[in-house]
């Protein structure tokens, strides 16, 4: 599944990662996909736990070379 659009999140630290995601969801159309790289250790527990607080669809996380990449569907 192909993402419409991709935030790189590599060399941030908790919370940015989230936050960033958080910002370019607001400007996305319901049922958009976006693809989320994080290097961050934490990004495993608040990426998942962003999801489920805001109805967002983890659709996949998956391991790189060094950073997680995460495919999540907006609500709607």
């Amino acid at each position: 599944m192909d993402a419409d659009d991709t935030i790189d999140a590599r060399g941030l630290l908790c919370p940015l990662p989230v936050l960033k995601l958080r910002k370019r969801m607001k400007t996305l159309a319901p049922g958009a996909r976006v693809t989320l790289w994080a290097d961050d250790p934490a990004a495993v527990v608040d990426v998942p736990h962003f999801c489920s607080e805001s109805g967002t669809t983890l659709v996949s996380m998956t391991e790189a070379e060094g950073y997680q990449v995460y495919l999540l569907r907006k609500p709607g």
